[in-house]
C-alpha cells in the first residue's frame, strides 16, 4: 500500500517548498502584527533611531553617564506635566494653563520658605493642594458650567501668569531651603560594599525589568483571555528584549555616575501609579471612553461631569509638583518661568501617540514622547544647533507624530 506525500503540499506550490511558505506567512503575520501595533511601537523605534543617530553625531556624547543624568534632571518637570495632559488629551480636553499655572506655584513656594520661613515639607503640602485647587477651578467651570477647555485654560494662563507677577513683583526669589534642592537635584544614597557602581540603582533597575517583564506577560495573558489581538509570539519576544535591553543600559549608565536621581524615582512611581489606574481602575476606563465617545459614556453610566472635573483637578496637581520640581532645580522662583511648558506638555503627549479626538493614548506614550522632545534638546545643543533651527525641528517632528497619527487611523479604518 503506497503513501500519497503530495498531498501534504498546497496545491498549486513546487515541491520543497511548503517550509518557505510557512516562513512567508509567519513573515506576513508578523508584518501586520507591526502594523496593528504601530501605534504603540512607533515612537519607541523612532526614540531609539533618534538616540542613535545623536550618539553617533555627538561621538558618544549623548551617552555618556553624565549627561543621561543631565537629561532626567533637565527634562523631569516637562515629563510630569505630560503624565497629566495625557490624561487630559484622552479625555478629550485640552489645557493651557499649565505653563503659567507652574509659575505660579513656583512663586507661592518662594514667598512661604524664602520670606515667611516656612518648613519646605509644609510647604510643598500646601502647594500641592494650592495645584488642585486651582485645576479644580477650572475643572468647575470646563464640567459643570460647559464652558470649552481651550477657552478656561487660554483664561487660566493669563490668570496665573498674572498672579505669578504679583506675588513676585517682577523679581526673582530664592533661594529654597537645601532639602528641596536635593529633591530635584540630589541622587539617591550610596548603599552596600564599594563595586564601582551605585549599588542602590543597580538594585532598583534589576527590580524594574522584573516589573516589566512580569506586567508584559501578565497583560498578554489577559488579552488572551478576552480573546484580543495580541502581537505574535516572535513580536513579542522581541519586544520583551529592546525592553530589557534599554533599561538595562539606562540602569548601567545611571549606576556607573552618581546613581538614580531622586526625580527619577518620583517619576517612576507616577508612571507606575497613573499606569495602572488608566489600565486596571474603574476611573481609568471612564477617561478613556469620555474621550472616546462622550454620548455612548453617558448612556452606559458613565459621570462624564465628574471624570472630567477630576482629571483637571489631577492636571493641577501635576503642575504644582512640576512647579517646585522646576523651582528648586534652579533654586529660585521666576516671573518667567514656564514659559510655554503647556506647548511642551501637549507635543509629547501628541508625539506619544494621543490623538486629536480623544480616547486613546498611554502614561507610557507620554514619557516616550517627552524623551523624544528632550533628546532632540540635548542633542541639538550639544552640535551646536542654534535655537532657531531647534524650534523649525522640533515642529516638523510634531506635525510628523500627528500626521503619522491620522495616516494610521485611516489604514485601520480601510
Amino acid at each position: 500500500m503506497s503513501t500519497d506525500v503530495t498531498a501534504k503540499t498546497p496545491a498549486g506550490a513546487p515541491p520543497g517548498k511548503s517550509g518557505s511558505a510557512a516562513d512567508d506567512g509567519l513573515l506576513k503575520l508578523m508584518l501586520e502584527g507591526m502594523r496593528r501595533n504601530m501605534r504603540q511601537y512607533g515612537m519607541l523605534i523612532a526614540l531609539g533611531l533618534i538616540v542613535a543617530l545623536f550618539a553617533v553625531w555627538t561621538n558618544g556624547d549623548l551617552i555618556l553617564p553624565r549627561n543621561v543624568s543631565n537629561l532626567v534632571l533637565q527634562n523631569s518637570y516637562i515629563l510630569i506635566l505630560a503624565i497629566g495632559m495625557m490624561l487630559v488629551i484622552i479625555a478629550g480636553h485640552i489645557d493651557l494653563s499649565v505653563g503659567s499655572l507652574t509659575a505660579f506655584v513656583g512663586s507661592i513656594a518662594a514667598v512661604l520658605m524664602v520670606n515667611h520661613d516656612m518648613a519646605w515639607p509644609l510647604a510643598v503640602v500646601l502647594c500641592l493642594v494650592l495645584g488642585a485647587a486651582a485645576g479644580a477651578m477650572q475643572g468647575f467651570f470646563i464640567a459643570y458650567l460647559g464652558i470649552p477647555s481651550f477657552i478656561v485654560t487660554l483664561a487660566g494662563m493669563l490668570l496665573f501668569r498674572g498672579l505669578t507677577e504679583i506675588f513676585l513683583k517682577g523679581q526673582t526669589l530664592g533661594p529654597f531651603p537645601d532639602g528641596l534642592q536635593k529633591v530635584s537635584n540630589g541622587f539617591l544614597p550610596e548603599v552596600g560594599p564599594n563595586t564601582n557602581y551605585h549599588n542602590l540603582t543597580l538594585l532598583l533597575g534589576f527590580g524594574l525589568i522584573a516589573f516589566v517583564v512580569i506586567q508584559e506577560v501578565r497583560d498578554r495573558r489577559r488579552q488572551q483571555e478576552f480573546s484580543l489581538d495580541v502581537p505574535p509570539v516572535k513580536l513579542f519576544l522581541l519586544k520583551l528584549v529592546a525592553l530589557i535591553a534599554a533599561l538595562l543600559t539606562v540602569t548601567m549608565l545611571l549606576a556607573s555616575y552618581k546613581g538614580a536621581p531622586v526625580v527619577l524615582l518620583i517619576l517612576g512611581v507616577l508612571v507606575v501609579g497613573f499606569g495602572y489606574v488608566m489600565r486596571n481602575v474603574v476611573i481609568g476606563r471612564h477617561v478613556y471612553a469620555i474621550g472616546g465617545n462622550l454620548p455612548a459614556a453617558k448612556l452606559s453610566g458613565v459621570k462624564d461631569k465628574k471624570v472630567t472635573f477630576l482629571v483637571f483637578l489631577n492636571m493641577g496637581m501635576m503642575a504644582a509638583l512640576a512647579g517646585l520640581v522646576f523651582a528648586a532645580r534652579f533654586n529660585a522662583a521666576s516671573p518667567k518661568a514656564g514659559l510655554n511648558f503647556e506647548l511642551e506638555a501637549i507635543a509629547a503627549s501628541f508625539i506619544g501617540g494621543a490623538s486629536m479626538s480623544g480616547g486613546v493614548g498611554t502614561v507610557l506614550g507620554a514619557i516616550i514622547g517627552g524623551l523624544v522632545l528632550g533628546v532632540l534638546n540635548n542633542g541639538m545643543n550639544l552640535v551646536g544647533v542654534g535655537t532657531d533651527w531647534q524650534q523649525v525641528i522640533k515642529g516638523l517632528v510634531l506635525l510628523a507624530a500627528v500626521g503619522f497619527d491620522v495616516w494610521n487611523k485611516r489604514k485601520v479604518g480601510s
